[in-house]
């Protein structure tokens, strides 16, 4: 049993970027993909898909890559751990690189990035933080 399926997925794409992978297969869950569509509205994923499969759906993340090669995710990781929730208000809502990066919230309205739920006016749970 795996007590922290996002850690999980976040390790599996740094893992893939390492080795230049043009994709990744994760485990499909409803959390995984509304973080997947929030990586892609932020330009740090090209697209994804779940793929039917039994018993389990898999969610097949296509990674980005700059024109040279270069990783578009430098840095990726988890901020909130099953052990040590991290819940983030709207005025105490970090700024990753002073804009440059990005972090991934769980929010009443939804999987947001910071910026998003800046708009939307919410807070919610900090999951991970990218640059």
């Amino acid at each position: 049993m795996m007590t922290d399926p996002i850690a999980d997925m976040l390790t599996r794409i740094r893992n893939a970027l390492q080795i230049e992978r043009p994709f990744v297969d994760i485990p499909a869950s409803n959390i995984k993909v509304a973080i997947a569509g929030a990586l892609q509205r932020e330009g740090y994923i090209w697209d994804f898909e779940v793929i039917e499969n039994s018993p389990q759906n898999i969610l097949r993340v296509n990674l980005k890559y700059g024109p040279n090669g270069e990783r578009v995710i430098q840095k990726i990781y988890r901020e909130s751990k099953p052990g040590r929730r991290n819940y983030q208000d709207l005025r105490s809502m970090p700024e990753v690189l002073q804009g440059l990066g990005v972090s991934i919230l769980s929010t009443s309205k939804g999987v947001l990035s910071n910026r998003e739920a800046k708009q939307q006016g919410v807070g919610g749970e900090l999951l991970c933080t990218i640059w």
